[in-house]
C-alpha cells in the first residue's frame, strides 16, 4: 500500500505541492488531508448481516448505517431492491449486505436462509451473525454456523432482543453455538451496538482482500448481469464456446454461483456467473429480491459489470435498478443489448428512443449489440470490456487536472447565487477504480454545475465506460490570506 500518510494516488512531490496549494487558498490542513484520504481508498471492506427470518437482521442494518434506508416491517420477508448500503464506524467506512429479504417458505425455510446466507458470505469479508436470544438457537440457526465455519470468513455474533438483565442471560447460552462471545443488542433500541461494532472493526480488513485482477496479475473479473432470462447463461456458453451453463426457458435454473475461465481475443476472463436464481415459479415476489442479492454479491466480486438487456422487451425499472446497482458500487460498466437479431425496423426505432431517454445517466458506457443465440457481435464484446477498463483505471496528474479546471471556469463560471459566485479553486483525483476526484471551492456548487463538471470532464478525458465519483469541499469562513 501507500506510506504512512494515506495520499490516495498522489505521489509525495504531488501531494507536497498539493497541500502548498491549499494552504495558501486558505484551506484547513487536517480537512484536505481528510478529503484525500476518503476519495482516495480502494475498495471497502463487505460485512454481511444474516440469520433467521425475523431476528431483526434490517433493524440492525438501520442501527449500523444510522438511518432508516432498509425496510422495516413487522412481518418477515420485506426487504427490497437495495442490499448493499455504506456505514461508517470510528472513523473507518465499510459495506453493509443486508440480507434481511426474501423469507418465504420456498424450499423449506432452512433451504432458503441457508442460500441467502451463501451469496452473501460469499461476497463478504467478514460476518455478523444474528440470533435471537429471547429463542435461542434454532435448527436454522445451526445450519446456518455450519455454512460460516465452512466458508472460514471471521464471525460477530450478535445477540439480538436483549433488552435487560435477563436477556444478558439467555444471551450467554449462545455461547453453545461454538462461535465464540455472543454480543448482547437491542437493534430495536441501539443497546450494545457500539460494543458490537468495535468488533466488526477488528474482524474486517482495512482492505478488503481483493486486490483486483491487474495487481495479482490474475485474470480481470467480469459479473454478468441483468433481469432473470434475459439470456446471460446463453451468453456465457456462447463466450466459452460449449454448454457449460445450463439453459432453460424457464427463468431461473442457475443455482450455484460458478465462476467460468474464458478465453475471448486472446486473454483470459473471469466470469463470475449470476445468471438466474432458484425459485418456485409462483413465488415471483422473493425472486427479485433474491436476484438482487446475488447481482450484489458478483458486482462485489467483479472489475466490470457487463448489463445485459433483452431488446425485444421496454427497458424495464429493474434493468435500471441492476444498473444503478453497478455504478453504486463503482465498477466499470458495459451495456449489452442482447437479442438484437430478432427486432424488426419498428421495435428498432422505438428502441432507440428508449435508449436515448431511459439510459440518459449512463450515456458514457461502451453499447455492444449482440445475439447470444447466434453468436452476432461477440468479438465486440471484448474491446468494450478494455476500454471500460482503462477509463476506470485513468487517472489525471494534478497538474493537469487544475489546468483543465482553471479555463473550465473561466470559459463556464458558477452561477451566482444569493449575490455570490462560488468558484472551484483547484482540485485532485485521489483515486482510480473508480476515479474519485476531489474539488476544492469557495462555495456550495450545485448539482448541476457539478454535473456539468462530469460532463466535462468525461469530454477532455475519456473515462469510458466508468463512473466517476467527484466530492467538494468548501472553504470554512476563517481569516483567509489575500
Amino acid at each position: 500500500m501507500n506510506d504512512q500518510h494515506d495520499h490516495g494516488a498522489l505521489g509525495d512531490t504531488e501531494y507536497a505541492e498539493f497541500m502548498e496549494l491549499a494552504a495558501e487558498e486558505g484551506f484547513d490542513i487536517e480537512d484536505v488531508e481528510g478529503a484525500i484520504e476518503e476519495a482516495g481508498h480502494g475498495p471497502l471492506p463487505v460485512l454481511a448481516v444474516v440469520g433467521r427470518p425475523n431476528v431483526g437482521k434490517s433493524t440492525l442494518v438501520n442501527r449500523i448505517i444510522g438511518r432508516r434506508e432498509a425496510v422495516v416491517e413487522d412481518k418477515p420477508g420485506v426487504t427490497r431492491d437495495r442490499v448493499t448500503y455504506e456505514a461508517e464506524w470510528a472513523g473507518r467506512r465499510f459495506k453493509v449486505v443486508d440480507t434481511g429479504g426474501w423469507e418465504q417458505d420456498v424450499l423449506g425455510i432452512d433451504a432458503s436462509v441457508a442460500a441467502q446466507a451463501e451469496y452473501a458470505i460469499d461476497a463478504a469479508d467478514a460476518v455478523v451473525f444474528v440470533v435471537d436470544s429471547t429463542v435461542g438457537a434454532t435448527d436454522t440457526d445451526e445450519a446456518v454456523v455450519k455454512l460460516l465455519r465452512r466458508s472460514g470468513k471471521p464471525v460477530v455474533l450478535a445477540a439480538n432482543k436483549v433488552d435487560g438483565l435477563s436477556g444478558e442471560a439467555d444471551a450467554a447460552m449462545l455461547w453453545s453455538l461454538g462461535l465464540g462471545e455472543p454480543f448482547p443488542v437491542s437493534a430495536l433500541h441501539g443497546r450494545g451496538t457500539g460494543d458490537l461494532l468495535d468488533e466488526v472493526l477488528k474482524a474486517l480488513p482495512e482492505a478488503p482482500e481483493q486486490t483486483f485482477g491487474a495487481a495479482l496479475g490474475g485474470p480481470r473479473r467480469i459479473a454478468l448481469i441483468g433481469r432473470p432470462n434475459v439470456g446471460k447463461s446463453s451468453l456465457l456458453n456462447k463466450l466459452a464456446g460449449e454448454e457449460r451453463v445450463v439453459v432453460n426457458e424457464m427463468a431461473g435454473t442457475t443455482r450455484d454461483p460458478v465462476d467460468e475461465l474464458i478465453e475471448l481475443g486472446g486473454i483470459t476472463w473471469k466470469f463470475v456467473d449470476t445468471a438466474g436464481i432458484r425459485k418456485k415459479v409462483h413465488l415471483q415476489e422473493g425472486a427479485d429480491y433474491y436476484a438482487s442479492l446475488r447481482t450484489a454479491a458478483a458486482v462485489e466480486k467483479a472489475e466490470v459489470a457487463v448489463v445485459l438487456i433483452d431488446t425485444t422487451e421496454s427497458i424495464s425499472v429493474q434493468d435500471q435498478r441492476i444498473i444503478t446497482m453497478a455504478v453504486e458500487a463503482g465498477r466499470a460498466l458495459v451495456i449489452a443489448y442482447n437479442k438484437w437479431d430478432e427486432l424488426d425496423e419498428e421495435r428498432r426505432y422505438y428502441l432507440e428512443r428508449e435508449i436515448e431517454t431511459e439510459m440518459q445517466q449512463v450515456a458514457w458506457a461502451p453499447r455492444v449489440n449482440v445475439s447470444a443465440r447466434t453468436g452476432r457481435h461477440m468479438d465486440r464484446l471484448v474491446p468494450a470490456i478494455e476500454a471500460a477498463l482503462e477509463g476506470w483505471e485513468t487517472r489525471v496528474p494534478t497538474g493537469r487536472l487544475n489546468a483543465f479546471l482553471g479555463e473550465l471556469v473561466a470559459a463556464h463560471p458558477h452561477p451566482i447565487r444569493g449575490g455570490k459566485q462560488p468558484r472551484i479553486l483547484f482540485g485532485t483525483q485521489a483515486g482510480t477504480k473508480p476515479p474519485r476526484f476531489v474539488l476544492f471551492a469557495s462555495g456550495f456548487l450545485e448539482h448541476g454545475y457539478r454535473r456539468f463538471v462530469e460532463r466535462r470532464l468525461r469530454e477532455e478525458f475519456g473515462f469510458e465506460g466508468t463512473p466517476i465519483h467527484i466530492s467538494v469541499r468548501v472553504r470554512e469562513k476563517r481569516g483567509r490570506k489575500k
